[in-house]
């Protein structure tokens, strides 16, 4: 019963569940970024370079054996292509991830720079409370 029990305490933790959820998240953030890049950014890109088509981009290294109309071994390929198009998913998230840090520290650090309410002076000790009146006293005799 005591692993059942600290397997529930290490799975409530709040830093192992920040992370499942950051985890959940990055993946949906992943798959937005990857339509932004491979939807909205890729075609203007394309063409301004006459069309190409990123991921269609290869260098054959062995070309398909073809018999009877039918492809009986595979080409073999380098996809350098599909190389660049994860490159720039990589760049754009980057980027983005950035800017977000960014944003955060600047409001983390605008919170910080709010003025702490002043610290109220120590009590003085019985020394200096025992000068206070004696000096006090003199003031008075003068």
């Amino acid at each position: 019963m005591s692993v059942v029990k600290e397997l529930k305490e290490f799975m409530t933790r709040g830093n192992v569940v920040d992370m499942a959820v950051g985890v959940i998240i990055g993946g949906a953030f992943g798959k937005i970024v990857s339509s932004l890049v491979s939807d909205v950014i890729m075609p203007p890109v394309g063409v301004l370079l006459s069309g190409v088509d990123f991921t269609d981009l290869k260098f054959v290294l062995k070309s398909a054996v073809v018999e009877a109309g039918q492809e009986v071994t595979p080409a073999v390929t380098v996809n350098y292509g599909n190389f660049i198009q994860v490159l720039i998913d990589f760049l754009i998230i980057s980027t983005v991830i950035f800017f977000v840090i960014k944003g955060i520290n600047k409001f983390k650090k605008k919170e910080d720079e709010k003025p702490a309410e002043p610290a109220t002076p120590p009590a003085p000790s019985k020394e200096e409370q025992l000068l206070t009146e004696i000096r006090d006293l003199l003031k008075n005799k003068n």
